[in-house]
């Protein structure tokens, strides 16, 4: 069975980056079905946050077009 971690003979080695879950090296490659991540513990990790929310995009709310403000019209 192959690691992650290591191509077998004559695949493509791929590169080493930072697992986004644990900071771990994993490698970026077609021999990691996990990859950016390290392993399918840490990828179920970073989804289980998104599901509860625990990652948010800022955005800022739109403005009310009723009020008065740069560009509103009379």
């Amino acid at each position: 069975m192959n690691s992650p971690d290591r191509p077998a003979a004559g695949e493509p080695a791929g590169r080493t980056v930072v697992c986004p879950a644990c900071r771990g090296p994993s490698r970026y490659g077609p021999t990691n079905p996990w990859r950016p991540f390290c392993s399918e513990h840490c990828r179920q990790l970073d989804l289980g946050a998104w599901a509860s929310e625990r990652y948010r995009v800022a955005t800022q709310a739109p403005e009310d077009p009723d009020t008065e403000g740069p560009g509103a019209t009379h």
